[in-house]
């Protein structure tokens, strides 16, 4: 049996299930960052890693700034899926010996400017080389407070399921240049008790089961309500992935504070309640077309 065969998720749950885990491990794979209580204090130490392959994540004729900046944006959309705060980045970056300096430089360039975006310092990294695509590895370190830490795993029946912004479309640019919820993320945990959370990387119709299974609950859609990108299609905004969105669940009693107060915080970013989490059964659980999966 080959990786095409098994799958990106059934892959993952072979391999997650016999990963070691220390007593300070809070959050291990599986969810959107690693957190680890790492001292006596008042705050988690949060760790992710992710990676961006020429021919999968972008095309070698994309802007390198742009490339080097959705490396850099990558991890960071995680980090605001956990409501953490990055500070420190470690850069790996694999690639022929043809590769153009230039565009080496132009790809940092981009890699800097996300950097200093969100105020995370580049502490080092590695290079190599290899015959294949090139491939640029970012991985962030930093902190997240104990009381407002978001996992995938909180979700209850009952809750209302928001997602910011507009689905669908991205791949056709907004994937290159999108800027992680941070900001908006530590606003939410800040006001409101967040059940789950996650972003919206591989398309709704593979990452909100995922945010379901992680909290044990079923799901219903209102799919006529899903925010549309311009010029997109419902089929878009649940397959085509890149958003890097939040989709959270919160308790319908806080729906309509929220929406108020989101409006005067965030009035140029729509905030749009999708639906809601359900008992866990296979008669209420809509069959969403799949997103992007690896390895398929």
């Amino acid at each position: 049996m080959n990786l095409r065969e098994v799958g990106e998720d059934r892959l993952l749950n072979q391999l997650l299930s016999r990963l070691p885990l220390g007593k300070t491990v809070v959050a291990g794979a599986g969810d959107d960052c690693a957190v680890l209580e790492f001292f006596a204090g008042r705050n988690f130490l949060v760790l992710k890693t992710d990676c961006i392959v020429e021919g999968v994540h972008f095309l070698w004729e994309a802007n390198p700034v742009d490339v080097g900046w959705k490396a850099m944006m990558r991890p960071l959309s995680d980090f605001a899926a956990t409501s953490a705060l990055p500070q420190f980045a470690l850069i790996t970056l694999i690639a022929s010996k043809q590769t153009e300096v230039e565009w080496v430089k132009k790809l940092y360039r981009g890699v800097r400017r996300g950097a200093k975006r969100f105020d995370v310092s580049i502490v080092g990294g590695e290079t190599s080389s290899s015959p294949g695509p090139i491939a640029i590895s970012v991985s962030v370190a930093g902190f997240v407070e104990k009381e407002r830490w978001v996992s995938r795993r909180g979700g209850k029946v009952g809750d209302d399921l928001f997602v910011t912004g507009q689905l669908g479309g991205a791949v056709k640019q907004k994937h290159l240049r999108f800027i992680p919820r941070i900001a908006e993320s530590r606003w939410l945990t800040k006001n409101f008790s967040i059940h789950a959370m996650m972003d919206l990387s591989d398309g709704l119709g593979v990452d909100l089961p995922r945010l379901a299974r992680a909290s044990k609950v079923g799901f219903k859609i209102e799919m006529e309500n899903l925010p549309l990108a311009h010029g997109a299609r419902i089929e878009d905004a649940i397959s085509e992935g890149e958003d890097y969105e939040l989709l959270f669940a919160i308790s319908r009693r806080d729906r309509e504070r929220l929406k108020q107060a989101w409006r005067k915080k965030f009035p140029k970013v729509p905030l749009t309640r999708i639906g809601q989490f359900s008992p866990l059964s296979t008669s209420n659980s809509q069959l969403l077309r799949s997103g992007y999966v690896h390895f398929q």
